[in-house]
């Protein structure tokens, strides 16, 4: 226990800049659910209360730097919101920071998928952030955000990545086909609390995109990013635009 506390210590002071007063608490927010089953006699709380916490800690501070910094409206203020506290986002900064080392998982669980790893790794950086929020007060959790995420704000700008992919998928297949994207779900696995979902995305009759998430909106969202590179590698027929597709 000693030699586990020192290491998310010194985690925590060389990687987040954060002296823990609890260090237990830091290391409650690496705990997956799966890691419970196999150390009962050892460990008994998982990190999803935390990250309950951080994801409410992470919504306001980024809410907050947008009203601050942009005079856009808030339908605009909400997709950029939405961009940064994705999955994708939030799971790309625990990696930065070198969370997944540190996760403490079921053997089962460290040969998930690598969408399964994101959705944990978000997840994570969420329980942190309560940690942090509980140990450190406010002002430290949003300082952590600014430095570990809002900070590729710009990056997230400049490439588009806010644009909702779902509303992209309707214009386009409206335009092209004439033709409104309907989402299914192809399947479901998991217990109630820890399901995953994979969902498809039909034009038509044709299905353009499949994907896979902790809910069905998740799901739907991927499909539809998959379903644009449908169209992206069909460019030519989409230039000519009274060709089927």
């Amino acid at each position: 226990m000693q030699d586990s506390s020192k290491l998310y210590s010194d985690f925590a002071r060389d990687k987040l800049g954060v002296e823990f007063c609890s260090i237990e608490l830091l290391m409650t927010a690496f705990t997956h659910r799966s890691y419970i089953n196999e150390h009962r006699k050892t460990t008994q709380e998982h990190n999803e209360r935390l990250e309950f916490l951080g994801d409410a800690v992470l919504e306001l501070v980024a809410t907050e730097y947008l009203y601050t910094n942009f005079s856009d409206p808030e339908g605009i203020l909400t997709n950029w919101r939405s961009s940064l506290v994705r999955t994708e986002s939030i799971s790309a900064a625990a990696n930065r920071y070198g969370f997944e080392p540190l996760l403490r998982l079921s053997r089962g669980e460290r040969r998930g998928a690598e969408r399964a790893r994101m959705q944990i790794l978000a997840n994570c950086y969420e329980a942190v952030l309560g940690a942090i929020y509980l140990d450190q007060g406010y002002e430290a959790a949003k300082r952590f955000i600014h430095e570990s995420l809002l900070v590729t704000f710009h990056d997230i700008l400049s490439s588009g990545a806010w644009l909702d992919a779902k509303s992209q998928l309707q214009e386009l297949s409206q335009s092209l086909e004439g033709l409104t994207p309907s989402y299914k779900v192809i399947s479901e696995e998991g217990p109630d609390h820890d399901k995953t979902f994979t969902i498809g995305v039909f034009i038509g009759k044709d299905l353009r995109g499949e994907g896979v998430g902790p809910s069905k909106q998740a799901g739907q969202q991927q499909a539809a990013e998959i379903a644009l590179g449908y169209y992206k590698t069909h460019k030519r027929l989409i230039d000519n635009r009274g060709t089927s597709l």
